[in-house]
């Protein structure tokens, strides 16, 4: 078992998604960052389904209530076991009573830690990921007590490892489809659309990542329709609104570009004031 102490600014256990629901108006939900979450759990020898914890901006503090292995990836929070910093992107044993804190943010927005088996909370419809409407809570707060697999590990010393992209939390190119409605769009807008930057605004989070600069919308809305995690909306008011893994199952808005699984990715990594350009993939 893991209790937690304190629970940072947004942490909630994420696996891969919850599908097959959409139908019935349920997001997918899962990890925002995808990448990040399976190197997590493939430096543990976890399936890459395993249930995680996700933690946004800032960590919590979490004592180990009994003896297990784990791997922390994505953004850099500045990890400590006991008060001692220790290494992102390795498989780290932990013993029971230990506390798990963070620090300063160096890069990034998002971390990922992955346990010896995965965390073994509830599963509802096929998953275990954490979503306000389908889940008993959305986020961990204080004294919350997540289930571990609880047996002794021990790690012996490999030199096998995962090569880390560090273009994936630098880069400012997000790799774009056309939208279904993008070439209702004159060419001056699609233009601008994939020349100019974009910057993150403060409303950002799992259902949506809104631009700050705006693209003057002469669309009409549509009639509701299919929507999806990377799917970009043109709203009347011309702000851009990317849709992330929490987002709706349909809209209204003109959807103009729709990211590829990588580009979800990447941006999952940005917040507020950050820069971003799409390129359109041929």
């Amino acid at each position: 078992m893991v209790k937690v102490i304190n629970a940072g600014f947004y942490s909630t256990i994420q696996d891969l998604g919850r599908f097959g629901f959409q139908k019935y108006g349920v997001p997918v939900s899962g990890t925002m960052d995808n990448y990040s979450a399976r190197i997590a759990n493939a430096l543990l020898g976890n399936k890459e389904n395993e249930a995680v914890l996700e933690i946004t901006m800032s960590g919590p503090i979490l004592k180990f209530c009994s003896d297990t292995a784990i791997c922390i990836a994505g953004a850099d929070f500045s990890p400590k076991l006991n008060n001692n910093p220790i290494m992102l992107n390795h498989a780290i044993c932990v013993k029971e009573n230990d506390v798990l804190s963070f620090g300063n943010p160096k890069y990034g927005f998002r971390c990922y830690l992955a346990v010896s088996g995965g965390f073994q909370t509830e599963i509802i419809m096929n998953s275990r990921s954490m979503y306000k409407e389908v889940s008993t809570g959305f986020t961990l707060v204080e004294n919350d007590e997540l289930s571990i697999l609880e047996h002794s590990v021990s790690i012996e010393k490999k030199n096998a490892s995962i090569r880390i992209d560090s273009n994936h939390f630098a880069t400012k190119k997000l790799e774009v489809f056309k939208g279904p409605e993008f070439d209702l769009l004159t060419k001056n807008q699609q233009q601008q659309l994939l020349s100019e930057e974009f910057r993150v605004s403060k409303d950002n989070n799992r259902m949506a990542y809104q631009l700050a600069e705006t693209l003057k919308n002469t669309l009409k809305p549509i009639i509701t329709s299919l929507v999806l995690p990377g799917t970009v909306q043109l709203t009347p008011s011309g702000k851009l609104m990317v849709l992330m893994r929490d987002c709706q199952t349909t809209g209204g808005y003109p959807r103009v570009l729709q990211l590829s699984e990588s580009a979800i990715n990447i941006l999952a990594q940005k917040f507020t004031g950050n820069t971003i350009h799409f390129k359109m993939i041929d």
